[in-house]
């Protein structure tokens, strides 16, 4: 029995010290607390600290951005329109051209016979006509076999441009001039209508078919200036025109074909890269912030306004209304005003009407603290 009330009163004075202890810990914490707020005033210290940024006005660009491929300013692909044998190849893999180069002859013994024919058939109606010429004119023959024999030669003639023609068919040249790309045809390959024997690009310039909303035909014309991006290319831009629009509006897109021209210098360009068009509509001033000071959240956008008060600074949330983004910066439609002060990074971290410290007042805060500091401690004996 004396035991357990000794056990009793053991654990009674073991938590009476805890108590006091505990008592004694928030009484010098509190009084610490004060000998710190006091050097440096009321709500020194408070919330966040802060990078702050200002709301001003900058120049922008009005661009409609589109994606288009790139074409040749002409572009072919060499086919031929009848079975047969190749026999020579006259032109190697990514050979510049001139417009009427021979490209590839195909197997001609039929055509190649019936020139010969022709050609003997012109000589004869040759010395026909010209035999019987003589004769009408001396009164020995009649007029009207004179020109029988000019019909013939006629004939004849006829027949040998048509045998000069089909033996022409056999070779294939170059329709414009260009660059020819790769081929896999060889002497002895049997090719049919419409194989791709190789292709000719004319790269001196490329055009960039692209659509164009039809809300924008009122702002733009033809010769418009245009810039074009690829990623072949990064960081350069290519400047262009518009060189024609459609004149149909497809209906399912309610957008228009434009055509635009740029030129290629070096022929970096090639037929079917995908280029990123921006067109220009002139440049205007409004206000911005940098990206890193706009939060999005769903189909909106918002920003930290520094509202500053006797009691210190609080974060204030707008919500803003975005446009263009140029050059790390948002175009700012409505919910600010020039030279608003915002927080420039760190939205995440946060809350609506929280108290935050800008980073250069709070360093400019902390350093009278300090030298007061050192001068209590000089003070004492």
């Amino acid at each position: 029995m004396f035991k357990r009330h000794f056990f009793i009163i053991g654990a009674a004075c073991v938590l009476g010290l805890m108590v006091a202890a505990a008592v004694f810990k928030i009484a010098f914490s509190d009084g610490d607390a004060g000998d710190r707020k006091g050097p440096r005033g009321p709500g020194a210290g408070r919330g966040q600290v802060v990078a702050e940024v200002v709301a001003q006005r900058r120049e922008f660009a009005d661009q409609i951005r589109v994606l288009g491929v790139a074409r040749g300013r002409r572009s072919v692909n060499i086919t031929s329109n009848t079975s047969e044998l190749v026999t020579r190849v006259m032109f190697t893999d990514g050979q510049a051209v001139a417009a009427g180069t021979p490209l590839v002859e195909l197997q001609a013994r039929e055509e190649d016979a019936d020139l010969i024919r022709a050609r003997a058939q012109l000589e004869n109606a040759q010395r026909e006509y010209d035999r019987y010429r003589i004769l009408a004119e001396r009164g020995v023959a009649p007029r009207v076999m004179a020109e029988t024999a000019e019909t013939a030669l006629k004939t004849a003639q006829a027949a040998l441009a048509a045998s000069e023609a089909r033996r022409g068919d056999r070779i294939l040249r170059a329709p414009f001039a260009g660059v020819l790309g790769l081929t896999s045809v060889t002497p002895g390959t049997l090719i049919s209508p419409g194989s791709v024997i190789t292709t000719l690009d004319d790269i001196s310039g490329v055009r960039v078919d692209f659509p164009l909303p039809e809300r924008y035909l009122g702002a733009l014309d033809v010769g418009a200036s245009l810039t074009a991006t690829t990623d072949a290319f990064p960081g350069e831009a290519f400047n262009g025109r518009i060189a024609l629009l459609d004149t149909r509006v497809n209906e399912q897109t309610r957008a228009i074909i434009a055509r635009a021209e740029f030129a290629n210098p070096g022929n970096r360009i090639r037929p079917g890269m995908m280029m990123r068009v921006s067109v220009h509509q002139g440049r205007r001033q409004s206000l911005a912030v940098p990206e890193a000071a706009v939060q999005y959240e769903g189909q909106g956008a918002f920003v930290y306004r520094i509202v500053r008060a006797e009691t210190g600074a609080t974060a204030q949330r707008v919500e803003v209304q975005t446009g263009a983004v140029e050059g790390g910066y948002v175009e700012i439609v409505s919910g600010l005003a020039n030279n608003d002060r915002i927080v420039a990074s760190g939205l995440n971290r946060i809350q609506p009407g929280a108290p935050v410290s800008v980073e250069g007042e709070a360093a400019q805060a902390r350093a009278p603290s300090k030298g007061g500091a050192r001068a209590t401690q000089a003070a004492r004996p």
